[in-house]
């Protein structure tokens, strides 16, 4: 692998220890596949099935993004701040509220930046609208979520680790069992402005919640005068099948929360929600230098056209059918489950096979790409433009590795 010592001792060295990367060096992308050196030989080659998370639907080097990238970078204009107009950010606003059908869009940069702007505007909602005392207003969420790594975001995180040692942590959260309709009842009060929560849970290890939950958990919110606040940012832009992991069942959400897919590649995300509630926001009240950027503007917008108009959504579905069909076949010991969606798969095994690591780095050495979630968890969510042969392909290397020893 091009350069690999010298980047592991760079990163020994000088890095922050916050990750535990595999040992791949990506060099070259295009579509599902990435070399690990400028000469792309099979020796070389390794099948990404992380998509950076989720970040990459559409693919590595999708030649419409490109374009898109490259014309903006050809005006010599890639941020202006918010302090003047640019034509990129206006036409994505329009776009999301077309496919979200919103009426506002509020554009940031990374989807933890989303999570909180939509605290930030529903905790304001509640103030100036549902005229709740701003000094007891809480937000309910779930257990085993993750939404991010603020330190208001890790102050209603159940994971230990996020939590450890970063107090005092943020007031104004209550957090019940995912899924659990009951609990979502018993926690509203009359100070609650709001309900945070996965359609899907990924860093969970891909769980989804009962059939029908979420459309009754809307309900409830409706009559309790809760907004329902969905975070899309991992399961969105037809990861799981569907353009939303909410479309599922059939739930259109007061906020939309977007992000990772949204940009292409590039960092953007996005709050999606009416008027009656975004307009609680005046100038001054939250912004970003960066958000709505029209380089990151401009790749979104192609970004968003290519996830609608070559089908990657029904093509997530179908290929993710057969993926799973195919993982479920292989007769191995150390599998528990195989779960998911679409093109988010999570493949759960027994405590007894030794943790998911040691078969994410076998099948690394397979040239397969997958990273481990809550140690006994292998997370497979390849880029969106997967083709069969690709996915069969990945098969024979899952096969091996999940009958290993």
């Amino acid at each position: 692998m091009e350069n690999l010592g010298k980047i592991e001792r760079q990163m020994a060295q000088f890095a922050a220890n916050n990750y535990h990367p595999l040992p791949v060096n990506i060099v070259l992308g295009q579509g599902a596949w990435v070399w690990t050196s400028s000469e792309r030989n099979d020796e070389n080659k390794y099948l990404d099935c992380l998509a950076s998370y989720g970040a990459l639907n559409q693919g590595y080097n999708h030649p419409r993004l490109t374009s898109a990238a490259l014309k903006q970078l050809a005006t010599g204009v890639t941020v202006t701040s918010r302090a003047f107009l640019n034509e990129p950010m206006a036409d994505l606003c329009e776009l999301i509220s077309e496919i979200t059908t919103k009426e506002k869009v509020l554009l940031m940069n990374t989807g933890a930046e989303a999570v909180e702007s939509a605290v930030k505007i529903v905790r304001k909602w509640g103030k100036h609208v549902k005229k709740v005392d701003p000094e007891k207003a809480n937000i309910i969420t779930c257990a085993n979520n993750f939404h991010g790594r603020t330190i208001t975001i890790v102050s209603f995180s159940s994971e230990e680790q996020y939590r450890d040692g970063f107090g005092p942590f943020t007031p104004g959260f209550k957090i019940i069992e995912y899924g659990n309709l009951d609990a979502l009842k018993a926690a509203i009060d009359e100070n609650t402005v709001g309900f945070l929560v996965e359609p899907a849970q990924g860093e969970a290890g891909i769980i989804f919640p009962p059939a029908g939950f979420l459309a009754e958990a809307q309900k409830v919110c409706a009559d309790n005068d809760v907004l329902l606040m969905a975070d899309c940012i991992q399961s969105g832009f037809g990861r799981t099948g569907r353009m939303f992991a909410c479309d599922w069942d059939g739930v259109i959400p007061d906020l939309y929360i977007m992000g990772k897919a949204i940009g292409g590649g590039f960092p953007l995300s996005a709050v999606a929600c009416d008027d009656d509630i975004m307009s609680v926001l005046n100038p001054g009240d939250h912004g970003s230098t960066f958000g709505g950027n029209p380089f990151c503007s401009a790749v979104a917008i192609e970004a968003i056209k290519v996830v609608l108009e070559e089908g990657l959504p029904q093509h997530a579905d179908k290929m993710g059918q057969y993926l799973m069909a195919e993982l479920k076949k292989i007769n191995s010991p150390h599998v528990k489950e195989i779960r998911g969606r679409g093109l988010w798969i999570g493949v759960e095994l027994h405590k007894s096979a030794g943790g998911a690591r040691r078969f994410c780095e076998a099948l690394a050495q397979e040239h397969v790409l997958c990273k481990e979630t809550h140690h006994h968890i292998i997370r497979v969510a390849p880029p969106l433009v997967i083709t069969k042969e690709d996915v069969d392909w990945a098969l024979e290397r899952f096969r091996k590795v999940l009958l290993m020893p």
